[in-house]
């Protein structure tokens, strides 16, 4: 912030006024946050006012990365330190994944190799982050001539990226790279950079990292085979992941269709009074499911999806505001990609961060966070 001031003084801030649609998207959905707050006190429920501000004003300080970066950014070759920082970054969290899979080094809860794992910042984030280079590398691959790296670096990108992405086992991350990869595609075609050798070697990375992401999530894909019936329940397994998500996904549902407009308040989804109204429905409609996957003062779970939990926390005022910031982000790197890979880079990101969310929910300050408003800032570089 303080680097875009001091160059906002020194070169002008125009680029905030090309960039007005989506800075007044993102100001409206902070604004609906902050107000947030207030909801529960109108529905008569106590709240954890202190906490949960806490969390909505770190919300709203990572959103300042998006008008920095409008105004640090004006050019691909300015956009280069952010990509080879991530790409950097990438290839050390690469790295410490590959060596905690191996059971050389120690993740936050021991040494458990042989399984997903989080690297130095966490299962989503570095699926995240690993997708941004993996996006990156691949919009290289589609740009030609005009690539936002240069090959060296593509190869890398592509390569961390990549197995980034299979290590961390995040389905949601590798969602996330094909609608990231298909919007590569296209608008690199508009431009005319790209052949069917490109599309080719582009369709064969995406294969086998997906390949490759859901072997190592193929026991949590067995288990969900399992709870919705297309195969037979071999053994009581405890907590599955894609099991628990519709459970938490169907409690958010209900919150969100007994409070539509304003929902029940900024991550007031996991209060008591919220979840409690549900929980005898959600046991008969998951009879299968242990204690422990239900929501409690114990444990407090969440609706562990972004979507929805803005659905159920700020109603459908909130969701209108944030598909309104996505769907001028889209538009913006559509008229930017003519001139520009930068917008390409921006939407590939926000793309993945977008399928990443849809498996956690409302947390600021994290990566993830940083990472969707850096894409958000990118999409409007026009130089």
């Amino acid at each position: 912030l303080v680097a875009a001031v001091m160059r906002g003084r020194r070169d002008g801030f125009g680029p905030l006024r090309a960039a007005r649609g989506i800075l007044l998207a993102a100001a409206v959905l902070v604004a609906l946050g902050l107000l947030s707050l207030a909801t529960p006190a109108v529905l008569g429920e106590e709240y954890g006012y202190a906490t949960h501000s806490v969390s909505v004003l770190k919300f709203a300080w990572y959103a300042l990365l998006l008008p920095a970066t409008v105004v640090l950014v004006r050019s691909g070759a300015e956009a280069r330190p952010l990509y080879a920082g991530v790409v950097a970054w990438s290839t050390v969290a690469t790295a410490v994944g590959a060596l905690q899979f191996l059971g050389l080094v120690s993740e936050f809860e021991g040494r458990r190799p042989g399984q997903r794992e989080p690297s130095i910042v966490g299962i989503h984030d570095f699926a995240a982050l690993s997708g941004a280079a993996l996006t990156l590398g691949l919009a290289g691959l589609a740009f030609g001539a005009v690539r936002p790296l240069g090959p060296r670096w593509t190869t890398v990108a592509i390569s961390v990226g990549g197995l980034g992405v299979v290590l961390s086992g995040a389905l949601t991350g590798a969602a996330g790279v094909w609608r990231a990869v298909a919007a590569i595609l296209l608008l690199a075609r508009s431009r005319g950079t790209v052949g069917r050798r490109q599309v080719a070697v582009t369709a064969a990375v995406v294969l086998t990292v997906t390949a490759g992401t859901m072997l190592m999530r193929a026991t949590a894909i067995e288990r969900f085979a399992e709870f919705v019936g297309l195969r037979d329940r071999v053994e009581d397994t405890g907590v599955e992941s894609y099991a628990h998500r519709t459970l938490l996904a169907y409690i958010g549902m209900r919150i969100w269709l007994d409070h539509p407009v304003a929902g029940v308040g900024w991550q007031a989804s996991s209060e008591d009074w919220a979840y409690e109204p549900y929980l005898r429905d959600a046991r008969e409609r998951f009879p299968d499911e242990p204690d422990q996957a239900f929501p409690s003062p114990a444990h407090r779970w969440g609706v562990q999806n972004l979507y929805l939990q803005v659905l159920a926390d700020t109603g459908v005022i909130g969701f209108a505001a944030l598909v309104a910031l996505f769907a001028a982000a889209i538009r913006a790197a559509a008229r930017g990609a003519r001139g520009s890979p930068v917008p390409v880079v921006g939407l590939a990101w926000l793309l993945v961060a977008a399928g990443v969310w849809a498996g956690i929910g409302l947390v600021p300050g994290i990566p993830l966070d940083a990472l969707t408003w850096l894409a958000l800032g990118l999409v409007t570089v026009r130089g």
